[in-house]
């Protein structure tokens, strides 16, 4: 039978051929992405995700029946920690009922879905199909799959065939050598889903995070053993010691500190996949909750470190505001490094480490406090950049050592040094920011250009009927969508007839 979808509004396409066709797709249209190995937080527990009901999950009875329903993780690997949960294929259907869930409030989205049978026993294939014949009468599918094709096929109102060889052309239906990006922009249509931020983002994002998986506790355990083994062997250190206290004392702090460290940039790039399938409303909010919550642990382990070093001098010469305030913002210059990079750049865990722990390699070259007065003429001046060069000007019997230290504002400078890399950061994505957006604009009105082609409209009739000539018209399309409109009910009459004509025909199998 031939058939002809003219007056649908909401489609599924089927694309045959390459994950990054879709991924292309992502990148040119704001949409709601789900990968094929798409990941979530392994430690956060399935009913604490907010305004998501886990009984609607064909699974669900068993965990209700073992009662594990309050208790059941994700699960998963996170830095190279596995966590017990959700098998992985009950992870794909957790993705999968959670954009279904979300989405249900809302109309025309477009939905893209990288082998959302992948993983999956045939056993919920029914539950999958139900739900995207849902999510269809609302919202413009794009999916790719290699398994289950035929019952794809049955559903799929258009299919897309991606060649391996030659990326610049596609095939959609019967029309061959369609130009690749004017197929992105022609099958893409539908709008990004709107989530407002409210408390219970908050409340998710503390209960996750303040959970015993969530990683505080693990650094607070080893905070109290690492501390607890520096008073038990630095106890009644006598005075002029107290330079090789505060370096041991840092080396301490540096270290307890690193492992929660190390683990942001998993952690951001889980979230940010969290964010594509909808789990919480604002990427950028989480990570400002995340940075906030690190900078907290880094104060209360600096609090810690000044705390023991005072337990363990016989004197009182590392006493007060000064030297606290200097601990802390000289850990923060040696830190920070890993935590904007980690949280707010897109680099991989490696380059993050590297760039990261420039900071601490620098500051033991450039800043002299290992090497008082000694370096090259001109070089040491690079000792002013770094937080450790003033809190070592503050240290009795061993500031006078130091040259060049500030007669006045000693601290302030302190303070100053630490933040440098900070303000650069901020400066950094503040001019990325802006060349950004003038770079969107300008590809924006390439792509509205692109858009009012006679290959363009032809396209989306093809693929959306008469919802297409409705968006031809909005956008200021040159072809003459009077004609256009002409063709489509001709079509539409002649698939009507054809289908009569295949219903008359008598059956002649035997």
């Amino acid at each position: 039978m031939l058939r002809r979808f003219f007056i649908i509004i909401h489609r599924i396409t089927y694309i045959i051929g390459k994950t990054t066709f879709l991924n292309d797709v992502h990148k040119s249209h704001k949409c709601t992405y789900i990968r094929q190995y798409h990941n979530l937080r392994p430690y956060i527990k399935v009913s604490a995700i907010p305004a998501f009901d886990p009984t609607q999950l064909p699974y669900w009875d068993i965990y209700i029946k073992e009662k594990k329903d309050k208790s059941i993780l994700v699960g998963g690997t996170i830095a190279g920690q596995f966590m017990a949960g959700l098998s992985g294929g009950q992870r794909k259907l957790l993705l999968f009922e959670l954009i279904f869930q979300r989405t249900a409030s809302q109309d025309n989205l477009l939905i893209v879905l990288d082998e959302p049978f992948a993983g999956v026993t045939d056993d919920f294939v029914p539950f999958i199909v139900g739900r995207l014949n849902e999510m269809r009468k609302k919202h413009n599918i794009l999916l790719v799959t290699n398994d289950h094709v035929e019952t794809l096929k049955t559903m799929a109102d258009n299919t897309v065939i991606v060649s391996a060889i030659d990326r610049t052309k596609v095939k959609i239906n019967e029309k061959e050598g369609v130009d690749r990006d004017t197929a992105l922009l022609a099958m893409s249509i539908g709008d990004e889903y709107t989530q407002n931020s409210n408390n219970q983002d908050l409340k998710f994002f503390l209960d996750v995070e303040l959970s015993k998986n969530g990683g505080v506790f693990g650094v607070a355990g080893f905070a109290v053993f690492s501390f607890g083994l520096f008073l038990l062997t630095f106890w009644n250190s006598n005075g002029g010691s107290e330079p090789l206290v505060l370096i041991a004392a840092g080396i301490v702090s540096f270290f307890t500190a690193n492992p929660y460290f190390l683990q942001l940039t998993d952690w951001r790039i889980y979230q940010n996949e969290e964010a594509e399938a909808l789990l919480h409303s604002s990427k950028m909010m989480n990570k400002m909750l995340k940075f906030g919550l690190t900078m907290t642990i880094l104060v209360v382990i600096c609090s810690l470190q000044y705390g023991v070093i005072n337990a363990c001098l016989t004197v009182d010469t590392l006493v007060g505001s000064n030297f606290y305030f200097g601990i802390l913002f000289d850990s923060l210059s040696l830190l920070i490094t890993v935590a904007l990079l980690g949280l707010f750049t897109n680099m991989s865990f490696e380059a993050v480490q590297i760039f990261g722990g420039m900071p601490f390699l620098m500051m033991i070259f450039f800043s002299t406090t290992f090497s008082p007065g000694a370096g090259i003429n001109g070089l040491k001046n690079l000792r002013y950049l770094f937080a450790r060069f003033y809190l070592w000007c503050m240290v009795p019997g061993y500031g006078e050592l130091m040259e060049g230290c500030p007669e006045n504002n000693n601290m302030l400078y302190l303070i100053l040094a630490s933040l440098t890399v900070p303000i650069l950061f901020v400066c950094y994505k503040g001019a990325k920011a802006v060349y950004n957006k003038a770079k969107g604009a300008q590809a924006m009105t390439s792509r509205r250009e692109s858009m009012k082609t006679y290959e363009f409209a032809e396209l989306q009739l093809e693929l959306f009927g008469q919802k297409a000539l409705r968006n031809l018209k909005h956008i200021g399309s040159v072809a003459n969508l009077e004609k256009l409109a002409g063709s489509l009910h001709s079509n539409s009459e002649m698939a009507a007839e054809i289908d009569a004509d295949e219903e008359k025909k008598p059956d002649c199998s035997v």
